[in-house]
């Protein structure tokens, strides 16, 4: 034990993570699939930051995006369907001091647990949320999701779905103590990877659609997107995204958008020809749940133990040699 801890030390205090550090077995999704283009820009993110492995905490649902903490070589918690904010919710609590990322599709987050996406918007805690939004059940095989586009067909709905989709981003800027919402495309990876670093550095809950593509059921939906870059809006701002001259050339249809204007934020989330990529809101005044109902005392083994011990205390019965009587 004398040995082993001075290692652990070094290994903490070391500074030059490379990706592999991060990378953990081979990735099982579809080739093609957006989430692998999402994988790459968190591990790029995590080894930029130089993020210690043991700091770092990632949180998943039911879906094909919730096989995300089996890439990563940290912490992760592959939890039940539509519960990872919650859980996620329960780490931050007790463990501030964690880097904490949440993976939920458009069905695990805006279906079955649509109820924990929205209270978790008002928590505001710091978190990183990523919506893998591909406007389709995969993992369960070619089923409606929430966001799925009105007369799309599927297993569950054959002659079309009856209803007009759910937009993320509109219902989550919609919710009291919003502080962060943003929205990526995963075929963009410069811009996919800076927003998830601005999200990542912000203090509260930061909320990113990433609009991704299926490649097994809804290969061609975002064709008429990908193949022309004049139907992407390029949100820039010196509080926001600034796109490269490089990138410039390629999407020109820019908006000068300052995120501090939630107005103009629902304006832009709800346009429907073109799709907005970059920061639509921030406020960096709204306090974090964690900070309101939590000391700056970490939960420690020499902490968890008494409380334990303070809760088995109760039911102990005590040997009358110890001078003590039990219960009744």
């Amino acid at each position: 034990m004398s040995v082993a801890a001075p290692k652990c030390l070094l290994w903490s205090d070391r500074e030059d993570y490379t990706l592999e550090d991060y990378e953990a077995g081979i990735p099982r999704w579809c080739t093609g699939c957006g989430d692998l283009a999402i994988l790459a820009a968190v591990q790029r993110l995590c080894r930029d930051e130089q993020l210690p492995l043991e700091k770092i905490v990632f949180v998943s649902g039911i879906g094909c995006s919730s096989r995300f903490p089996h890439y990563m070589k940290t912490y992760g918690f592959h939890g039940l369907h539509g519960r990872a904010l919650p859980v996620a919710e329960g780490i931050k609590l007790k463990r501030p001091d964690l880097h904490v990322f949440v993976n939920t599709g458009d069905g695990d987050c805006c279906s079955i647990g649509a109820a924990h996406w929205l209270h978790a918007i008002r928590y505001n805690m710091n978190m990183t949320v990523l919506l893998h939004d591909n406007e389709i059940y995969g993992l369960t095989k070619n089923q409606t999701s929430p966001t799925s586009r009105k007369g799309l067909k599927s297993n569950t709905a054959p002659r079309g779905a009856y209803l007009e989709a759910l937009n993320p981003l509109s219902t989550t800027l919609g919710v009291a103590n919003v502080s962060f919402v943003a929205q990526a495309v995963d075929w963009v990876p410069t811009l996919l990877y800076e927003i998830i670093s601005q999200a990542f550095h912000h203090k509260g809950l930061s909320f990113i659609r990433v609009v991704q593509r299926c490649p097994e059921f809804l290969p061609t939906l975002l064709d008429p997107w990908v193949q022309d870059p004049e139907r992407l809006l390029v949100l820039t701002h010196e509080d926001g995204v600034q796109a490269s001259e490089e990138l410039s050339r390629t999407y020109r249809q820019q908006d000068a958008h300052d995120p501090s204007e939630l107005n103009r934020a629902r304006e832009i989330a709800s346009l429907t020809d073109q799709i907005p990529v970059g920061i639509l809101y921030r406020n960096d005044d709204v306090p974090c749940y964690e900070d309101i109902r939590c000391s700056e005392r970490l939960v420690t083994p020499k902490t968890i133990r008494a409380s334990l011990e303070a809760e088995l205390d109760k039911f102990t019965v005590w040997p009358p040699s110890e001078g003590r009587e039990g219960p009744g």
